[in-house]
């Protein structure tokens, strides 16, 4: 079963102001400047792509999966496979901006487990209630906190 990330106003803002600085940072020295060598005109350019396309890649491609083992929660080159025996809590959160988090709003929530790095994983599926209500059925011994 698949859970998209939900996706709010505040994080698609927060994006494109993230975009407008690399913008500004990468490709408006090149205007200050007079446009320069070709060179360094392509240089800034790519910068500016690959840069935007990553961010652009890890924020709306954000995806959880429940296989029969695990929970595979997959946003752009960021991925975490779950055992479902090492989850032990989920709690809501709107703490977005720290933490191990794959999310895109904050409406979230925090899977504790004993398999990742920092103790748990921020996360916000589209279907919350679906989402929960599915980890449940494949971990008995969760705790969820409302």
């Amino acid at each position: 079963m698949i859970f998209r990330s939900k996706v709010d106003s505040f994080f698609v803002k927060f994006i494109l102001i993230m975009i407008l600085i690399i913008g500004l940072v990468t490709l408006l020295p090149l205007f200050a400047v007079g446009g320069g060598q070709l060179l360094v005109v392509l240089i800034s350019a790519l910068t500016f792509l690959v840069s935007t396309g990553i961010i652009l890649w890890c924020s709306f491609s954000i995806k959880y999966v429940f296989h029969e083992e695990h929970l595979f929660v997959k946003g752009g080159p960021f991925r975490s496979r779950i055992p479902y025996e090492s989850i032990t809590k989920v709690s809501p959160t709107s703490a977005i901006f720290t933490g191990y988090r794959i999310l895109s709003s904050r409406d979230s929530i925090e899977i504790f487990n004993r398999t990742t790095v920092l103790g748990s994983v921020k996360i916000s599926p589209n279907d919350q209630k679906g989402f929960v209500a599915e980890l449940k059925k494949r971990c008995p011994n969760l705790r969820i906190q409302e």
